[in-house]
């Protein structure tokens, strides 16, 4: 079986205050055509060689996921997780991430499993950043 990369989909309330944080709060690169708002559409973003995010308007949301409801902000059942390679690099993460209109939730701080902090997108998406111990 030839898997292509996965994609996960989070539902949004405006493409272009997420496309700018993804793109500046996290430097992640866009991919697709430009639709008439100067956007890619679909928005999706390439996270790795195997993984896209892809940014999904709340009332297209629907389609997708049926009679279920998308989680009012502030509800989680994820937590969207970056490793990086050093303390440096997870400090320099958030505060882009900060500046690009994100909440953190946990400051950077060691952990007895590593260095972590967990930041919130401007549709309160949880994303934890961490290490390995160093």
């Amino acid at each position: 079986m030839t898997f292509v990369p996965m994609t996960v989909s989070l539902p949004i309330a405006d493409r272009a205050t997420s496309y700018h944080f993804y793109r500046d709060g996290l430097g992640l690169d866009a991919v697709g055509e430009l639709a008439d708002d100067g956007l890619p559409e679909p928005l999706q973003f390439v996270v790795n060689d195997g993984l896209r995010l892809m940014l999904v308007p709340t009332g297209g949301f629907g389609w997708v996921i049926g009679r279920h409801e998308v989680a009012a902000r502030g509800q989680s059942e994820c937590v969207l997780s970056l490793g990086v390679a050093s303390s440096s690099e997870a400090d320099a993460i958030v505060e882009r991430a900060r500046s690009a209109g994100g909440e953190v939730v946990t400051e950077p701080q060691a952990q007895p499993w590593g260095y972590a902090a967990v930041f919130a997108d401007p549709d309160g998406h949880l994303w934890m950043v961490s290490t390995a111990p160093e």
